[in-house]
């Protein structure tokens, strides 16, 4: 499966489709994914990587990463990042944080805006496009990757849409 679409009615929808992806990676794949997500601010990346985050069993705030540029969360055998690169002046500066060292087979990287990351980044299992509709929002998840079309089988048996 290459490509899903859903429709979010709200913010619960939002977080629920993120929850939804972690039960996938935690039960069924068992394996660290990197998804790119994109999206005008305010779209709802953010509250889909809340989704995530709490899903894999975190059960503190998750706040946007947009000044720190990356949010870390050690869950046991899982760790999870949360990347905002939107206020990146210069792609060198992920070279000096150490870029390469969160992507492994046990982490899950969601990176907003990966286009000021190119060359530098992993790439992506998924590509996740999230765009509003009226007070809506439609999601488009799209595998770029043999992972992330065994993601997206998954994640079609369990989200109907």
């Amino acid at each position: 499966m290459k490509e899903l679409d859903y429709f979010l009615a709200d913010e619960a929808a939002t977080v629920s489709i993120g929850s939804a992806l972690a039960d996938v990676i935690k039960h069924q794949i068992k394996q660290g994914m990197v998804v790119y997500l994109n999206g005008d601010l305010g779209a709802g990346k953010t509250t889909l990587s809340r989704g995530f985050v709490q899903g894999m069993g975190h059960t503190g705030h998750v706040k946007s990463p947009t000044y720190t540029l990356v949010e870390p969360y050690d869950l046991g055998q899982w760790r999870v990042f949360h990347f905002d690169l939107y206020r990146l002046a210069d792609p060198e500066e992920l070279e000096y944080m150490g870029i390469r060292d969160y992507f492994d087979d046990r982490s899950c990287c969601f990176i907003e805006w990966p286009e000021k990351g190119t060359g530098l980044l992993a790439n992506a299992d998924l590509t996740i496009n999230i765009a509003y509709k009226e007070q809506q929002r439609t999601i488009h998840l799209l595998a770029e990757s043999v992972l992330g079309e065994q993601i997206l089988l998954a994640l079609s048996h369990v989200v109907k849409g």
